[in-house]
């Protein structure tokens, strides 16, 4: 078993460059801070950052978000393996950094895991192709997008950088509930923002109007690609369109690090032609906000189903009922 420590990951990541942010120790802390154990496996040219989550009776549900990393990296599975029972792992869940378009024969790079019934990150999202100068990308966005930029510019709304953790919580804790959609923790905004911040991966930011917050989002980088992780509103002055002008700026902001692509991270897991006929009557859940990101130009994408590879099946089976019940992940 070849598990390496966080300095070895680094130098390791240091090799793929264009990586998730979800495999960067930066997330790894982020997460080790809020119940999760983490470990680095390297085997040769390829390696992982694997997350565990605590269970009752001393088990664990493993989790690799947005990986392995390498060329081939079949030969890993005997020390993840390994890992995985020392943790007493019910099962492994693999989400890669793969779009369906462009996965390749997974049961060579995969073997004995199965296709999961629940992913952990949303499966589909909209990627904004930033390579273009800014006229084009306002260009390709909906007429509709367009003009509510303009009208939050013409109102007197400015985006600005933030650091107002606290406010931006309140403002999480709103939006939360009128869309419908879990929050975390004060304290988990703030360590993610000063993990991801001070070496220039995160920006807080904030659509002001007559000093008064309306909008503020959360955005990270990694590589060439940026990702929308986090974002809130309050209810104050929405006629504005602060989240367009400020969505457009954290576009700029990403552009402007040297980023290639932008993720808006998360609509629902429909293909594009029902996507298209039904946002206009549904809203709940990601319907809410499909029909806001799909006014920035981008295009859908999904990524490729999460893999489970079971250790415990009896437990595994329970899971399965439990997360069903559920509904979603």
């Amino acid at each position: 078993m070849h598990s390496v420590s966080i300095t070895e990951w680094d130098q390791f990541l240091s090799n793929y460059p264009d990586a998730h942010f979800m495999q960067t120790s930066a997330w790894g802390s982020l997460k080790s801070s809020f119940g999760w154990d983490i470990a680095w496996i390297i085997e040769g040219s390829a390696g992982s950052q694997i997350l565990f989550r605590k269970l009752p009776f001393g088990f664990s549900a493993a989790y690799i978000p947005k990986g392995p990393l390498g060329i081939d990296f079949s030969h890993i599975w005997k020390e993840v393996d390994q890992l995985c029972r020392k943790h007493r792992a019910i099962f492994l869940k693999v989400e890669t950094d793969t779009w369906v378009a462009k996965s390749t024969d997974r049961e060579r790079d995969f073997p004995g895991f199965i296709s999961s019934s629940f992913n952990i990150q949303p499966p589909n999202t909209i990627i904004v192709d930033l390579e273009q100068d800014e006229t084009g990308l306002l260009q390709k966005m909906r007429q509709k997008t367009r003009y509510n930029i303009n009208l939050a510019i013409k109102k007197g709304v400015v985006v600005r950088s933030w650091n107002n953790i606290d406010f931006f919580h309140q403002m999480m804790t709103v939006t939360g509930q009128r869309d419908g959609f879990g929050v975390h923790s004060r304290e988990y905004y703030q360590r993610a923002y000063d993990l991801f911040h001070p070496t220039g991966n995160c920006e807080l930011l904030a659509a002001i109007f007559e000093d008064n917050p309306l909008a503020a989002l959360m955005v990270f980088t990694c590589g060439k690609r940026a990702w929308y992780l986090f974002g809130a509103s309050s209810d104050q002055e929405r006629k504005l369109m602060p989240t367009y002008l400020l969505q457009w700026e954290a576009m700029r902001w990403a552009k402007s690090k040297g980023c290639q692509f932008y993720d808006l991270w998360g609509v629902p897991d429909e293909d594009e032609a029902n996507l298209e006929a039904n946002f206009m009557d549904r809203n709940s859940g990601l319907w809410g906000v499909y029909r806001f990101k799909r006014g920035f130009g981008g295009m859908v994408q999904r990524t490729s189903q999460a893999l489970d590879k079971v250790y415990i099946p009896i437990l595994y089976s329970l899971y399965k009922k439990f997360m069903a019940g559920r509904g979603s992940i």
